[in-house]
C-alpha cells in the first residue's frame, strides 16, 4: 500500500482499551489510503504496536497513555474508574499538547479519534469515533452519558461505527432520541471479508482487552479445554515482538496457541472456525457479523457495555453467553439454538465521507444520517 506524496495528511488515533478501537481503524486508514489522503498514526501500548505491525510504511507516534487497568472483581470495575479519573484527566491534558505539537510539526491538515478524548485541535477539522453515545455505568449512567457527550460536542462531527435504523448491533449505545451534535452513522466497520472456506477448527477463542482480566480468562479457558474433544485454536490478544506458536496436547483435543495473529491471518482463522469464543466487546461483535459467524460470549465483569451487548443478543437469539465465573464448557453447546449474527451487507461511501471530512467545520446544525448504501 502506497502513500500519495504531498497528499492531505490526517492523523488518526485509537484509544489504546484492548484491541478494539485498533482494529476497527485499519478499514479507515486503508480507505484514507486509497483516496488520496496520507495517515499518520498515533496512540500507544499495544494498540500502537498492531497498528505498527499492519502499517509499517506510515509515520506512528507515541500518545500519552491512560493505563488503566481493568480490576481483578468486577464488581469493583466502577470503584476503580472513578479511582482513576483524575490520571485520566491529567492524560486528556497531556494528549491535547501532543496532538498540538504533531499538528504543528508535521502539517496535519485533519483529525479522526476513535475515543481519544483529548486528540482534537479547533485549527484543523477533527472528528470523533465512537459506538457509544450512552456510556453505560449502572446507577450513573446519566452521568456517565452527558459528561461524554459534552466531550463529543468539542469535535466538528461524530462517526457512529453502526446504522441509524434497526435491525442494528448497538441499540441504545449507539442511538439517541435528539442530539446536540453532528452524527455520521456509517454501517458497522470490519477489517475482515467472509471466505467460504473449509472448517478447521471446532471452536476458535479470540482473547482481547485490558490486564488483569485478558490473562485470568486465559488461564481458565486453557484449564477447561482439558476436558474438550476437537481442534482448538486459541489466539491470546498479547502483541508482542515475535509471533509464538505452540501445540498443547490434551486427552481428546488439540488446542494451537497463538499470542497474536495479523489481520489477513486472522480473518483465515475466523472463517475456517465453527464457533467463536470471545469477549463481546463491540468491535468483535461487527467482526463477526462480517463473517456471519456462530459465537458464544464471555463479557469482560465489570464493564457494563459488554454486559448488555451481551445480553441484547441473547435475548434476539442471536448469541448466547455467560459471565465469566460461571462459565463451563459444556455451555458451547447451547449455540447451535441461536441464529448467529449476520452481515449488514452494506458498503461505506468513503468518498463521500472524506468530503464531509474536508469540509466539516462548514456544517453548524446538528445532523443524523447515514453513510451506509
Amino acid at each position: 500500500m502506497q502513500v500519495m506524496s504531498n497528499s492531505k495528511r490526517v492523523l488518526i488515533a485509537p484509544l489504546n482499551w484492548g484491541l478494539g478501537h485498533a482494529t476497527r481503524c485499519i478499514p479507515i486508514i486503508q480507505a484514507l489510503v486509497l483516496h488520496g489522503f496520507e495517515p499518520i498514526i498515533a496512540s500507544d501500548g499495544v494498540a500502537l504496536k498492531l497498528l505498527r505491525k499492519e502499517f509499517p510504511q506510515l509515520q506512528s507516534f507515541a500518545l500519552p497513555s491512560y493505563d488503566i487497568k481493568y480490576a481483578e472483581k468486577g464488581k469493583h470495575f466502577k470503584l476503580k474508574m472513578i479511582w482513576d479519573s483524575p490520571k485520566v484527566l491529567k492524560t486528556i491534558a497531556k494528549e491535547r499538547k501532543a496532538t498540538k505539537r504533531l499538528v504543528k510539526a508535521h502539517q496535519i491538515e485533519a483529525i479522526i479519534s476513535d475515543n481519544r478524548l483529548g486528540v482534537r485541535y479547533k485549527k484543523v477539522p477533527s472528528v470523533f469515533i465512537t459506538h457509544q453515545l450512552n456510556v453505560l455505568s449502572g446507577n450513573t449512567t446519566w452521568f456517565s452519558s452527558k459528561a461524554h457527550r459534552e466531550v463529543i460536542k468539542k469535535f466538528d462531527v461524530c462517526w457512529v461505527p453502526d446504522v441509524a435504523g434497526k435491525p442494528n448491533l448497538t441499540g441504545k449505545l449507539g442511538h439517541l432520541k435528539k442530539a446536540a451534535f453532528h452524527i455520521e452513522y456509517l454501517g458497522p466497520l470490519s477489517r475482515f471479508q467472509k471466505e467460504a472456506l473449509p472448517i478447521k477448527y471446532d471452536v476458535m477463542i479470540l482473547l482481547s482487552g485490558p490486564e488483569p482480566q485478558r490473562g485470568m480468562l486465559a488461564k481458565q479457558l486453557l484449564k477447561e479445554l482439558k476436558q474438550f474433544r476437537g481442534n482448538v485454536l486459541f489466539v491470546k490478544g498479547k502483541i508482542e515482538a515475535e509471533k509464538c506458536i505452540e501445540t498443547l496436547h490434551f486427552k481428546n483435543a488439540k488446542v494451537y496457541v497463538h499470542n497474536y495473529m495479523q489481520s489477513q491471518e486472522l480473518q483465515t482463522a475466523i472463517n475456517s472456525s465453527e464457533i467463536i469464543l470471545c469477549r463481546s466487546g463491540y468491535t468483535t461483535i461487527m467482526d463477526l457479523a462480517k463473517l456471519e459467524k456462530k459465537a458464544f460470549f464471555i463479557p469482560t465483569p465489570g464493564q457494563y457495555e459488554q454486559e448488555y451487548l451481551a445480553q441484547r443478543l441473547h435475548k434476539k437469539g442471536i448469541v448466547p453467553f455467560s459471565t465469566q465465573d460461571k462459565f463451563i464448557l459444556n455451555d458451547l453447546n447451547s449455540v447451535q439454538e441461536y441464529s448467529g449474527l449476520a452481515s449488514f451487507k452494506q458498503t461505506i461511501d468513503y468518498k463521500r465521507l472524506f468530503l464531509i471530512l474536508s469540509s466539516v467545520k462548514e456544517n453548524s446544525e446538528p445532523t443524523s444520517t447515514s453513510l451506509s448504501t
